[in-house]
């Protein structure tokens, strides 16, 4: 489910702009599913999610069908109370975070067996500190922190993971679940585990009376609500193209590339500095008042930006406008830090990634805002500064030398209809 976050992080492609990118997206997903279809045999059909309220490929287009829930709530006397059964080996924990010792085991499952590029070149590298950010917002169950280990040996084998988000959809803020990080051992992926786990983690949201989820993955399943593309800025270009992360243009040398993606050493910006916590109230009115335009967006409040965007040491950085005249705020930018490790280089074995988080300009071109961000990213040692298509981060990425990567991220809800696919830039939400 949700979690694939990214399918390939490496190499930069070139990008093809013989489509205008207005009906793109839905030209694509149509004809990504119509594909999806005809390559894969009636058996294989994506038997799981053909049972599950989620859109089905044979409703793109249709219209007639209402937007909102694809199934009302059952009372929750008639959720399922005990868990579903796993092969007999293998038993349910929960997993507490908090615990040094829960936390590494996940930390070295996730590290060795999660998200990897096509070419097996990268791994996502989710730092413990980065674990205990994304999985303990506000109002967070434990008991969504789910893992599944070996009876006789107490070894991880599985972990999937869910946190209560409210979401807009258009005008209706929907109590949802975030889905997330699931990932089985390597060895153990001809069990069928996955299906067992998703259905595990939807049984114990229902038990809150949730009945919503979103999710992202790097595969096409039915159905995407949007499909976004991933795009890299280099910023330690020598590097990216020694672990194969990118490749030397055609008639470009190393120091011509170097040139290329050289940054001032001072942002532009007159009052940009770092978030700070008394800067909280205004930056949730800001965030608030500017995703208010995008279709599907999180519904914030002070809470969840105290705790998503102020600023952690090696998790997520946030940085601000504050008009040097009036003092007020007026413009906002934050990126978190995700690392990967590099499977096959002698000389590197860290990939330092930042990714585009949530950005607001109302005073401060985006443009500019944006460069200021590049700035302090190569100065924290970054390696690539990555962004999705998503929000109006569109209006920045080629005027900022990031390219188009080959990775494509695809969004989903569960158990919530829309009637239109959405293009990337309606779309006000970033999972991790």
């Amino acid at each position: 489910m949700a979690g694939d976050s990214e399918p390939n992080e490496n190499h930069v492609t070139s990008v093809d702009n013989s489509e205008s990118l207005e009906n793109k997206s839905e030209v694509s997903i149509d004809a990504l599913a119509r594909k999806v279809q005809e390559s894969l045999s009636l058996a294989k059909r994506h038997k799981f999610w053909e049972t599950q309220p989620v859109g089905q490929f044979n409703e793109l287009g249709d219209t007639s069908l209402p937007e909102g829930p694809i199934e009302q709530p059952t009372p929750l006397s008639e959720v399922k109370q005990e868990p579903y059964n796993l092969p007999s080996p293998y038993e349910w924990i929960t997993c507490d975070i908090d615990s040094e010792e829960v936390c590494a085991e996940v930390y070295n499952l996730l590290t060795n067996n999660y998200v990897e590029d096509d070419e097996n070149m990268f791994r996502f590298n989710y730092s413990k500190e980065f674990l205990r950010w994304a999985l303990r917002p506000p109002g967070y169950f434990r008991s969504w922190h789910i893992g599944v280990r070996v009876k006789s040996s107490k070894k991880l084998v599985a972990f999937i993971t869910g946190i209560p988000a409210r979401i807009r959809v258009r005008d209706t803020v929907v109590l949802m679940a975030e889905v997330n990080f699931l990932c089985v051992l390597k060895k153990l992926r001809s069990k069928r585990l996955a299906p067992v786990m998703i259905k595990e983690v939807t049984r114990r949201v229902h038990l809150e009376n949730i009945w919503q989820a979103a999710y992202t993955a790097g595969v096409v399943l039915p159905t995407p609500v949007t499909t976004c593309q991933y795009w890299h800025r280099s910023l330690n270009p020598k590097k990216l193209i020694d672990v194969g992360f990118s490749r030397l243009g055609a008639r470009m040398t190393m120091s011509r590339t170097i040139k290329l993606y050289k940054l001032s050493d001072q942002t532009a910006t007159p009052g940009f500095r770092k978030m700070e916590p008394h800067d909280v109230p205004a930056v949730t009115r800001l965030l608030r008042n500017y995703l208010q335009q995008f279709a599907v967006a999180p519904d914030f409040g002070v809470d969840d930006v105290e705790h998503w965007l102020l600023p952690k040491e090696d998790v997520v950085e946030s940085y601000l406008v504050e008009s040097p005249e009036t003092h007020e705020i007026t413009d906002f930018c934050s990126f978190y830090s995700l690392h990967s490790s590099i499977l096959g280089s002698q000389n590197h074995s860290v990939l330092k990634a930042a990714y585009s988080y949530y950005n607001v300009s109302t005073k401060t071109p985006l443009l500019q805002l944006m460069s200021d961000a590049l700035i302090v990213a190569k100065k924290k040692d970054f390696d690539v500064f990555n962004a999705l298509d998503v929000m109006h981060n569109e209006t920045f990425l080629k005027e900022l030398k990031f390219g188009p990567g080959d990775g494509k991220l695809h969004y989903y809800l569960y158990n919530y209809r829309l009637k239109h696919v959405l293009r990337s830039s309606e779309l006000g939400l970033v999972l991790l």
